[in-house]
């Protein structure tokens, strides 16, 4: 009973449930929730309260406890030096030196090593003016850490605000011994030269130079020398460092300022003779600053003729790494051999350069790779001609040239060609007949055939044009163009004859080019012989082959043109019988064409009842839509077209006729809406 009334004195209270357990929406995290805190500042803890001490027994108490509290974390961890720190530096705070000073000697038997540690016992010392035990302090920690240069420069800087300048270089002294870095000499410089001890530091300088031997070094020295006026010792300096580096270990930097210094002093031909120097034996890709630094002083001092000089050698040093970087980067090659051939250099420095330029022969036998090469070798040959003014030399160009293009795979057209205008105009005729005959034989083109037949052609040899227009022939028999030049030159040489069985053959071939040109140019010249009845013929066997609406329209505008009696009949004809062949036709623009061309011919020479005739025969434009397909066969739209219904082809489709006569019961319910509706006039009457 007891039990029950204790248990429904504390009646846990109920819990209701949760119904959505799902996760919610926003998920608040751990990091978030410690964000926010720190942003509210949730957990920020009130500062401890200060302790204010009244008595010496009381400061007793607190120094006790604070020392042993040091020493408890000193004993926890020995090697922990921010803990010695902090321990004597409290002390020193207390002006307890001596023992600030115990607990840094402990520390130091702990880690002699320590730089931090010496640094702060040091400044203890110095701070409280206890300047000979900073002096043991620092003797101790450069005999211990002897590389470590923070030690020296407080140590010299401390003897220095002191005025013990001799202590200070006695100090530098015994530094110097060790042979440390660059920094330390230049301070060892300064502090002389701040005394004005001119001497001292040239002196130093000696050593320095010899200690770190670097151009950089050598220059600093020169440089100390000619500030303080000392200009015969500054250029003794600049002679002793390219004596010292030698050839082998030559710098470009230290030419350069040796030459700036000759320029500083007016001595520009000194400068020149440095530059000159130093550009002989320097190679051209480590002397970039140097030839930059000479092209300026030359620009500034010098003529025009070194300037362009100093221009033209820098060229040439960029384009000699653009082509050891890329031997077949023909580009570079053409840009290089334009620069010595416009800087008047010798021949045999131009020849020299176009050898090592055809020298890079391409390694692929494909002609796409080839066809950059094979302009340096007409250049070669160009300029052995026009400017060496050597026809021997350039004739040697030519043929290496052939001799080394793969005529088996492929051939340039234009070397065989310029070989052979080159005899001509050396009045060698059999050599390029030879030349262009042996390119016939061994890689037939047609632009050498084009190129010979224009030869002869100049020559007047009609003879030699017919051969070669029959190999030619033989060669490429479905060339249109050739059949109709070798059909022109029958006509020009007036052998009209030869001129049509030429066509006659060519029109008999199975497979042509372009066979619609040389069936109007076979009109043409039967038209121009004035033979119609050839003419007609001719068109009527074109018709049998093609029904092609311009070849009707033309044979109608040659009719048009005959110039006889009968010819409007005649042309009149030709449209008739056209539209009734294409009546059928598939091609509704092309038949539109033709009836739009009748209608021109009537209306300029026919009468109004034929041209009426002729506007019944025109369609009617109707718009309708239809699907378009994009290129992976999907819907992509609809598109607007127009087709033509022309009335004979209604007349003979039932559908058309019905819709035709919609289309007039249509205008006639318009017409008979718009009688009943009575007039405006009345319509506003009755309103008003």
């Amino acid at each position: 009973m007891a039990a029950t009334t204790t248990a429904g004195k504390h009646r846990i209270p109920k819990v209701a449930k949760v119904k959505n357990k799902a996760p919610a929406e926003v998920q608040i995290t751990a990091e978030q929730l410690l964000r926010e805190a720190k942003e509210r500042e949730l957990e920020l803890l009130a500062p401890p309260p200060e302790q204010k001490i009244t008595d010496g027994e009381e400061f007793s108490d607190y120094t006790l406890r604070k020392r042993k509290t040091f020493e408890d974390n000193i004993r926890r961890n020995r090697t922990v030096i921010s803990n010695w720190i902090k321990y004597a530096q409290w002390e020193e705070r207390l002006q307890e030196i001596q023992r600030a000073r115990s607990i840094y000697e402990r520390a130091l038997d702990v880690d002699c090593r320590n730089i931090t540690l010496w640094l702060k016992y040091a400044e203890m010392e110095m701070k409280n003016r206890q300047v000979n035990h900073a002096r043991n302090i620092w003797d101790r920690a450069i005999t211990t850490l002897p590389r470590v240069s923070q030690f020296w420069h407080k140590y010299t800087y401390m003897e220095e605000m002191l005025g013990n300048v001799a202590g200070g270089r006695q100090l530098f002294e015994r530094w110097m011994q060790w042979q440390p870095e660059e920094q330390a000499w230049h301070s060892y410089i300064k502090f002389e030269l701040r005394y004005k001890e001119v001497d001292r530091a040239r002196g130093i300088y000696q050593r320095f130079v010899l200690v770190h031997p670097e151009v950089k070094n050598w220059i600093k020295y020169a440089v100390f020398e000619e500030k303080h006026g000392y200009l015969a010792q500054a250029r003794e300096v600049y002679e002793r460092a390219v004596d010292f580096f030698g050839e082998e270990h030559m710098d470009e930097n230290l030419y350069v300022a040796f030459a700036k210094f000759e320029e500083n002093q007016k001595e520009l031909e000194r400068a020149r003779v440095i530059y000159q120097y130093a550009l002989n034996r320097i190679s051209k890709h480590a002397a970039q600053k140097l030839l930059q630094n000479y092209t300026v002083f030359e620009k500034k001092f010098g003529e025009r003729r070194g300037i362009e000089d100093i221009i033209v050698s820098r060229r040439r040093f960029q384009y000699e790494e653009e082509v050891k970087a890329n031997p077949h980067n023909y580009d570079a090659w053409f840009d290089y051999l334009r620069l010595v051939q416009g800087h008047a250099e010798g021949p045999d420095t131009v020849r020299e350069v176009y050898e090592r330029a055809i020298a890079n022969v391409p390694p692929i036998r494909e002609k796409k790779h080839w066809k950059r090469y094979i302009y340096l070798w007409i250049a070669y040959a160009l300029y052995e001609e026009l400017e060496a003014k050597d026809p021997d030399r350039t004739r040697q160009v030519y043929q290496a040239c052939l001799k080394l293009i793969p005529h088996q795979k492929f051939t340039f057209a234009k070397i065989w060609l310029l070989y052979a205008q080159f005899e001509i105009r050396q009045k060698n005729l059999p050599s390029a007949r030879r030349a262009l005959g042996t390119s016939i034989g061994r890689c037939p083109k047609s632009k050498l055939f084009q190129g010979y037949i224009e030869l002869e052609l100049q020559l007047r040899e009609f003879d030699r044009c017919r051969t070669l227009y029959e190999k030619f022939l033989e060669f490429a028999p479905d060339n249109c163009t050739t059949w109709i030049k070798f059909a022109e030159l029958e006509t020009v040489l007036g052998d009209a004859e030869r001129a049509r069985a030429i066509y006659e053959l060519a029109i008999g071939q199975p497979r042509l080019d372009m066979p619609e040109v040389l069936w109007k140019c076979y009109l043409d010249f039967e038209t121009e012989q004035k033979e119609f009845e050839k003419t007609r013929l001719l068109y009527r066997r074109l018709l049998q082959r093609t029904q092609h609406v311009k070849v009707w329209i033309s044979f109608a505008q040659f009719e048009l043109s005959a110039g006889n009696e009968e010819r409007f009949s005649r042309c009149r004809q030709i449209y008739e019988e056209a539209n009734r062949k294409m009546r059928n036709s598939e091609e509704k623009k092309e038949r539109l064409m033709l009836l739009e061309s009748w209608r021109n011919f009537e209306d300029e020479f026919g009468t109004e009842s034929q041209k009426e005739r002729v506007d019944k025969l025109m369609p009617e434009k109707v718009k309708k839509r239809r699907k378009v397909q994009a290129e992976d066969g999907s819907d992509a739209g609809w598109e607007e077209c127009y087709h033509y219904i022309f009335p004979e082809d209604a007349a003979n489709q039932p559908n058309l006729k019905l819709l035709a006569m919609a289309k007039l019961w249509k205008r006639q319910q318009q017409e008979e809406s718009a009688s009943e509706q009575p007039p405006q006039e009345d319509i506003d009457a009755m309103e008003s």
